[in-house]
């Protein structure tokens, strides 16, 4: 049964191109005031299920509901209330953002041009200069306040930071938070696994196709795992460190040690206490590796996508 707190809403959306898959069986629920984070590599199905969701193209079986609504029967009274970014922007090269913004503006029925200026101002974007003499990322922040301007219920971005320098990756980042707050909801498509962990309350990774998981960010970070290398003074055994409670992965070289460690570090740390250690370094694995350690091939867990 379809959920009427969903914001979007997906039940076995499947989308074949002839014999070639698109997605299949892509089940989703997100909800207003919620970042969901669609991680996957290119060609992994993000853009086609996005373009599924605006009924830009057609499922080949499966149900959608995006606000309740039926983008394919109520598809023109929805796009009003929903913000779009493609992944492969296409603008009018000799219009002006302020022109070709008017222009969507007015396709809508509210031009807004006190919200444009403002964030316009926001992403240091001039208005008045063809957009065909723009650089790539000046393109990209007339798609992002095309998208935001209108103050969405839903908000389509994908791959949105492409071509931004880090401070306007700040600014889109507060936005997305900001639109959250007022309880819009955020969905971000990217492969840039950075920008997922900054914003989103929950990620999903699609690969070839398929939904393969999807987890609270925190409750990742929680299952975070460390990569630490330790090198020693003598060489030692792997089959000392190998069973050692929530260490895993190990690999020795003579006096050098790698291993993945998950939770308390303790047994870890007093077993490398009857050694001779000369360094200790490593850092946490990102969101990508931890997904699959805990719902990848081999990691012992079923892959089963769930929603809070």
């Amino acid at each position: 049964m379809l959920s009427p707190m969903a914001a979007i809403e997906t039940r076995g959306l499947t989308k074949y191109y002839g014999r070639d898959r698109g997605i299949e069986g892509v089940d989703l629920e997100v909800h207003p005031g919620e970042v969901f984070g669609f991680l996957g590599p290119n060609g992994a199905g993000k853009t086609t299920t996005i373009r599924l969701l605006l009924d830009l193209i057609r499922p080949s079986s499966g149900s959608i509901r995006v606000l309740g609504l039926d983008p394919r029967a109520e598809g023109v009274s929805l796009r009003r209330r929903v913000g779009y970014l493609p992944g492969d922007l296409a603008l009018y090269g000799k219009r002006t953002p302020r022109e070709f913004l008017r222009y969507f503006g007015r396709l809508r029925g509210d031009e807004q041009p006190d919200a444009v200026d403002a964030l316009a101002e926001r992403f240091s974007l001039h208005l008045d200069r063809p957009i065909g003499k723009l650089s790539k990322g000046n393109r990209q922040k007339v798609g992002l306040v095309q998208a935001f301007v209108h103050d969405p219920e839903v908000l389509f971005l994908d791959e949105p930071t492409a071509g931004l320098d880090p401070l306007m990756q700040q600014e889109f980042e507060a936005l997305v938070r900001e639109a959250a707050l007022r309880g819009a909801c955020v969905f971000l498509s990217s492969h840039a696994l950075a920008e997922v962990q900054a914003v989103a309350d929950r990620a999903g990774i699609i690969r070839d196709g398929r939904l393969v998981a999807i987890d609270d960010v925190r409750d990742l970070r929680a299952k975070a795992l460390l990569e630490i290398e330790i090198r020693f003074a003598a060489p030692v055994g792997a089959n000392e460190f190998a069973g050692l409670a929530g260490v895993r992965d190990v690999s020795v070289n003579g006096a050098v040690m790698r291993c993945r460690v998950e939770g308390r570090a303790d047994p870890l740390i007093k077993a490398l206490a009857r050694h001779e250690v000369e360094s200790i370094s490593g850092g946490e694995l990102d969101l990508e590796d931890i997904f699959l350690a805990h719902y990848g091939p081999g990691a012992g867990q079923e892959i089963t996508p769930h929603a809070d």
